[in-house]
């Protein structure tokens, strides 16, 4: 049987989105197992409450996932749980070996 566990932090979904969810993971196992999956494909949509988990050693509430949110594209990557401080993902496209500035 599939199964699919999403935890969320509580009261940030609806019912609506959480309906979508059920239906997008059952969808995903249908297309990789075949109509059979559907009839037992298990979705779980678990909603994890404030200060409930944590991320690379910080406890994390709705409140810091929100500042998180809306501060990804600030420049200081010290936000819990918005990536690594100091990394710049357009350096590492680079498939031809040349430099980023397009040098030599």
């Amino acid at each position: 049987m599939p199964f699919a566990n999403f935890k969320v932090p509580a009261g940030t979904l609806d019912a609506q989105q959480k309906e979508k969810i059920v239906h997008r993971a059952t969808e995903l196992y249908v297309e990789i197992y075949g109509e059979r999956a559907r009839a037992t494909t298990l979705v779980l949509v678990e909603e994890v409450p404030d200060g409930g988990w944590g991320i690379g050693d910080h406890v994390l509430t709705l409140a810091m996932l929100q500042q998180g949110a809306a501060g990804a594209d600030s420049p200081d990557g010290d936000t819990p749980g918005t990536g690594s401080p100091g990394a710049d993902s357009s350096d590492s496209d680079s498939s031809d070996g040349d430099s980023p500035d397009g040098g030599s």
